[in-house]
């Protein structure tokens, strides 16, 4: 299995805050052992390796897993609790996953 994550740099050359937040947990748990390439997706370069990877899978946040496994379509996750529990078969925080679902999708609310 590959494992690619992708983060980026934004436009004024500023790491993306995310991102920093989601490598740390990364780091503080022990997991980037099962990242096997780091790809920066930089919004000056459209060129970077992170801009093309995600043009081509029409991902249009960061950070994002893609996850590819013997002759089978790349799954993409920007979610990383999601990909934390299915992926690396961890114990996840189920508040800590709608929290950040919720971040990410301003258009959700809960009911």
């Amino acid at each position: 299995m590959k494992i690619t994550l992708v983060k980026k740099i934004l436009a004024d050359g500023s790491p993306c805050k995310k991102c920093g937040d989601i490598l740390k947990r990364l780091e503080d748990a022990n997991q980037m052992k099962h990242i096997t390439e780091v790809l920066i997706a930089d919004e000056r370069d459209p060129e970077s390796a992170g801009m093309v990877l995600a043009a081509k899978l029409k991902v249009d946040r960061a950070p994002f897993f893609v996850v590819e496994q013997d002759n089978k379509e790349p799954v993409v996750y920007t979610v990383y609790f999601k990909f934390v529990k299915e992926v690396l078969n961890q114990k996840t925080d189920e508040a800590e996953e709608l929290k950040e679902i919720l971040e990410q999708n301003p258009d959700l609310d809960f009911l």
